[in-house]
């Protein structure tokens, strides 16, 4: 067996974004970049902490190591989209 075919074997296959929900991702992630440097700069510590949980979060969505809502895992549904 090929490592592709290996590999493919062993991952849920995961349908990509549509291109306009990876814009918007992308966008609020980038955004979210934003927040975080200037709540840094303001010495907003907790308000930066919350953002950088936010940008992390976005960034995980964006991968497909999270689930967009919550009730997908809460109902044992693991499946979802990646980019």
């Amino acid at each position: 067996m090929s490592q592709a075919s290996h590999s493919s074997a062993s991952h849920v296959v995961r349908r990509p974004f549509p291109r306009r929900r990876t814009e918007q991702l992308d966008y609020i992630q980038a955004m979210l970049g934003q927040l975080r440097t200037m709540a840094k700069a303001e010495r907003c510590d907790m308000l930066a902490y919350l953002i950088e949980m936010s940008y992390v979060e976005a960034s995980d969505i964006i991968r497909g190591e999270r689930p967009l809502t919550l009730a997908s895992t809460l109902d044992g549904d693991q499946r979802y989209p990646t980019v």
